[in-house]
């Protein structure tokens, strides 16, 4: 049971990680609330297939088969890169349910997977990607209060009016990572689904604008944290280095596309006259 406070918001909680017991095993509200945003995220994809004429039958074959790929690469990208915990336990390699899973891991083994079966599938995969988009930033926003479950993602030592102190701050006021992500995210949601895609110009926008949106913001966050996961050679935080090559990606390939397409349309115009 923990503690958790925002002394300035004047707010208090008491959370158990454990939402309840099967007998001796114990259900974490991590993998609860992960479940609870799979879900509502398969809820709207499944819902918006339809306005990118992807067949959503089809894509919730590529999602079951990417939640497997997602589930595999967001525990490997955090035992990689965390292999000193590991290396002398592996059976706790598999031991998921208190946490450990990382979110980029996440994303590109789910993509791997999700593409992959695209492929199978026979539909196209830009426009899946634009679907799926909105669904990675629905599982983000919700998810990420399973950090919160766990106390666990928080930031540096700060004196803003929203830091948040429990036990494993050991007293201290930090920055809440989990819920500057998870806010980021959910208003990601909102502008991608009532803004961006109404006004989308070719095939994968919404794909390139979600990476630029999430990688812009977790390069900030992912500096405040205090349990970033390293590439010990190089001493830098992986996640950080990922999200900047992401945003810069992203913003290149919308530059270049938007770019031609305004120019398509411009000769359009002319050989119509």
């Amino acid at each position: 049971m923990y503690h958790v406070s925002f002394p300035g918001l004047n707010l208090d909680f008491n959370i158990s990680p454990v939402a309840f017991s099967i007998g001796s095993y114990q259900i974490y509200w991590y993998g609860v609330i992960i479940a609870v945003g799979f879900m509502l995220a398969v809820f709207y994809c499944s819902h918006e297939a339809k306005n990118h004429n992807v067949d959503s039958d089809k894509l919730m074959s590529c999602i079951i088969v990417g939640l497997v790929t997602a589930i595999i690469g967001a525990r490997l990208y955090y035992v990689v890169f965390n292999w000193d915990s590991f290396k002398n336990d592996l059976a706790s390699v598999v031991n998921i349910h208190q946490g450990g899973l990382a979110v980029y891991g996440g994303i590109i083994g789910g993509l791997i997977g999700g593409l992959i079966m695209t492929k199978f599938e026979k539909i196209e995969m830009l426009d899946s990607l634009d679907v799926v988009s909105g669904g990675f930033l629905i599982g983000q926003s919700i998810g990420r209060w399973g950090n919160f479950t766990n106390q666990e993602a928080f930031g540096t030592e700060t004196n803003l009016p929203w830091r948040m102190v429990s036990e494993n701050t050991y007293g201290l006021g930090v920055h809440p990572c989990f819920l500057y992500e998870s806010l980021w995210c959910a208003l990601g949601f909102v502008l991608m689904f009532f803004v961006w895609r109404k006004r989308k110009k070719f095939s994968g926008e919404l794909f390139f604008i979600y990476l630029v949106w999430y990688g812009v913001e977790r390069a900030f966050v992912e500096g405040l944290r205090t349990d970033s996961l390293y590439f010990s050679p190089l001493h830098f935080r992986v996640s950080q280095v990922l999200s900047v090559i992401l945003a810069l990606g992203g913003a290149i390939v919308l530059f270049v596309k938007l770019k031609k397409t305004h120019s398509d349309n411009d000769e359009e115009e002319v050989s119509s006259k």
